[in-house]
Formats: C-alpha cells, sequence, structure tokens
C-alpha cells in the first residue's frame, strides 16, 4: 500500500462536474490500494474575487481579518468534494488548515509553514478515509487563520506529503507538464519528462507558473517526488526529481519570463558602509522581497544602486524607499514598471561554456536591449523592456534548441 497525496488546482475544481472528475481521480487511487489525501485550492477566480471584496471594504484591510476571509474559498471546495465521494460510497472526510493542524508562523498573507500534527490525519487513513484538506491555510500559535501565499495549495500538498511520507505528490492542474517554455508563446515548447529540483525552482522563482518556488524548495528539503499532471488528461507529466546525468547533458532546460517586475534607482547614493543595509532593511521590515540588485561603479564617493520588486509591490517599495532616499542623502529615486525579466536554466550550464555570450548575442541580435543581469550556477536573468518578452522568449528559444527532442 502506497500513500499518494494530491493537490488540484482552482481551474481543477470549477464547477460540480470538475469536482466529481477529481473525485474519480481519487477513487482511482484508493481502488488501487492506495492511501490517499486530496488537497484542494478554492474554485477558479474565487480567490481573486474575495480579495477585490477585502479591498472594497477598506482600502488597507486589517490582515487577520484579510486571512480569515480569503481561506473561505478552499471550505467549499473541500466539503463539496467529500460530499460526492460520500455519496458515491466512499468515505471522505474534509478538514481545514486550523482542523489538520497545520501550524505556521504569524506571517499573515505569506506564512510559513512552522508544524504539522498528523494524528488525526493518520487516524482517518487507517479507516480507509479519503481525507480532504484545504491548501493555503493553516493557523498560527494564537488560533488566528493564517494563509501561505499565492499558490500556497502547493505547498500545503508538499508538505502534507513529506510529513506523512508520501510515496508521491501529484500536483494536477490545467497544463499535462512542465514546459521548456510557455506554450501560450512559444509554439515549438516542449513538455519535459523530468526535471530537477533545483531547475525547477530557479523556474518557479523567475516566472513560470506550474508550481510555487516555496513547495519546490519543500520538495527538494524532504526529497519529495514530485508528478506535475492534467487533471483534464491521463497523458504527459512531469516528474520533478533529484539531479541525474541525462539532465547534465542537456545544456537548458528552459527559458522563463516574469512581467510581475518593477526596477527602482536610488541615484547619487553616498558609497559608504551601511548604505545599502539602511535601503535594504525596512524593505525586509515589510517583507517586500528584493530580486536583482545592482550597483554602479563608485565616482566621486556616491553611486547608484538599482534593484528589482514585483509589480505588486511597487508603490509600497516606492514610498519606503523615497523616504530612506532623504535620510542617507540620495539626489533621487527612479520608478519603472514597463519592464520584463527573461531567464534561462538548466543544470548543464555548468558543465558548458559560452552559454551567456549566446543569450546576449540572440538577444542583440534582435535589437533587444538589457538593462540588468544577474546569474547563478544553473540561470541568467535578464531585466528587457516588457513589449520585447514574446520576442526575446521565442528567440531564445530556437536559438537553444529546445524544440528538438532528447
Amino acid at each position: 500500500m502506497a500513500l499518494i497525496v494530491q493537490k488540484f488546482g482552482g481551474t481543477s475544481v470549477a464547477d460540480i462536474e470538475k469536482i466529481k472528475n477529481v473525485a474519480a481521480k481519487a477513487i482511482r487511487e484508493k481502488n488501487a490500494g492506495n492511501e490517499v489525501v486530496v488537497v484542494l485550492s478554492a474554485m477558479a477566480g474565487e480567490t481573486d474575487r474575495l480579495i477585490a471584496l477585502a479591498h472594497q471594504a477598506a482600502e488597507s484591510p486589517d490582515e487577520r481579518e484579510y486571512d480569515s476571509l480569503i481561506s473561505t474559498g478552499e471550505h467549499v471546495t473541500i466539503t463539496l468534494l467529500s460530499i460526492v465521494l460520500n455519496s458515491m460510497g466512499h468515505r471522505a472526510r474534509s478538514f481545514l488548515g486550523f482542523q489538520a493542524k497545520i501550524l505556521t508562523d504569524k506571517a499573515h498573507k505569506k506564512a510559513r509553514i512552522t508544524l504539522i500534527d498528523t494524528k488525526e490525519i493518520k487516524k482517518e487513513l487507517k479507516k480507509g478515509t479519503i481525507v480532504v484538506i484545504a491548501g493555503f491555510q493553516g493557523v498560527d500559535e494564537n488560533n488566528n487563520i493564517t494563509t501561505l501565499g499565492r499558490g500556497g495549495s502547493d505547498t500545503s500538498a508538499v508538505a502534507l506529503a513529506a510529513v506523512l511520507k508520501a510515496d508521491r505528490c501529484d500536483i494536477f492542474t490545467d497544463v499535462d507538464g512542465v514546459y521548456t517554455t510557455d506554450p501560450d508563446i512559444c509554439s515549438k515548447a516542449r513538455r519535459l519528462n523530468k526535471i530537477s529540483y533545483d531547475e525547477m525552482l530557479e523556474m518557479a522563482m523567475t516566472g513560470a507558473k506550474v508550481l510555487q518556488p516555496r513547495s519546490v524548495e519543500m520538495a527538494k528539503k524532504y526529497n519529495v517526488p514530485v508528478y506535475v499532471k492534467s487533471t483534464f488528461s491521463d497523458e504527459g507529466g512531469t516528474l520533478v526529481t533529484k539531479e541525474d546525468k541525462e539532465m547534465e547533458r542537456e545544456v537548458l532546460s528552459g527559458i522563463t519570463y516574469d512581467r510581475d517586475q518593477a526596477k527602482i534607482t536610488v541615484v547619487h547614493v553616498p558609497d559608504q558602509p551601511g548604505v545599502a543595509a539602511s535601503l535594504f532593511t525596512p524593505l525586509s521590515e515589510h517583507n517586500i522581497s528584493v530580486d536583482m540588485i545592482i550597483q554602479n561603479a563608485s565616482a566621486e564617493g556616491f553611486t547608484d544602486l538599482t534593484f528589482t520588486v514585483s509589480k505588486k509591490e511597487m508603490k509600497e517599495a516606492q514610498k519606503i524607499v523615497n523616504t530612506t532616499a532623504k535620510a542617507i542623502g540620495a539626489k533621487k529615486v527612479e520608478v519603472d514598471d514597463d519592464v520584463a525579466k527573461i531567464s534561462i536554466i538548466g543544470v548543464g550550464m555548468v558543465s558548458h561554456s559560452g552559454v551567456a555570450a549566446k543569450m546576449f548575442k540572440t538577444l542583440s541580435n534582435e535589437s533587444i536591449n538589457i538593462m540588468m543581469i544577474s546569474t547563478s550556477e544553473i540561470k541568467i536573468s535578464c531585466i528587457i523592456k516588457r513589449k520585447y518578452t514574446e520576442l526575446a522568449v521565442t528567440a531564445l528559444h530556437d536559438a537553444f534548441g529546445l524544440e528538438k527532442k532528447k
């Protein structure tokens, strides 16, 4: 007997017919002799609707009440699926985050899981129950409902798979796996049979919407095999797993893009110890994540410092940086949200030379200017003008021959 965790996203549970389809997939695993835990998101569009209501009620909603509101979407889907399963003769029981004892820290909207008490879940599994758990949510030490950030149901599923020592975690979505790039903008995109945790993490962090980054981090940490599958087809699928020699032979695994980017430049900053800390510490205290950072060479004791943040956090970040810039004597703050980040990713980059040169040459041939560059062992990212996003992706996909089958 294996223990399987299945996670279904919003499009998979968008209506009753689709919830019945989810029930059929859970029953198939159960009939194969496996223990089954199902983790669900809210219905497609429901969380956005609840967020909009919160902001209609108040410009800056109280964070505790905000989390309490937007967590209700999952309540609907888990109970509906449990009703369907029970009506089909299969014992099922739904658990909200606090009922499943998913404990988190106190960071509303972006809470991190600290502990999962699996006692009740295991008790139900021993009875042969299909356990249905609300993704995206937990509870802090003061019994306040918390949410894990957008895409947090992936994290819920992988965390449960880790603590339950599941044999597999299946992430069902509306695509049939992980592709070399977004098939919607590049018709030559190819589905990957498998991808390493590190590559998937880089892809998730640079714009790929298939898996939430924290879920991949957790899968790697606890060595949880993750399969990305389509809810609506039994074909395809991508295994996210440990790196192997076959992966290393491929220079690149994928190309990602992220239009949710804003570039902030602090002009004429005093080039002295402690200045960078004074700029970035307030952003950290407000839970604003900074991505790429570039500091120009010092000239006459001053420099320019440029960094990127999520476009959704741009206004708040700009307000914070304006205050800090005045305090440190910087000349001005410039903001540009008409940008995108393009990234190439692959474990094979470690052992292949000339990858960066090829990327830069390809963009140059298309007259695409590079504003910022950042690198890691298996990733190169560039900030470019937003309007060139699709052109950059397709040109790079062709240049590196990613349409070719292995």
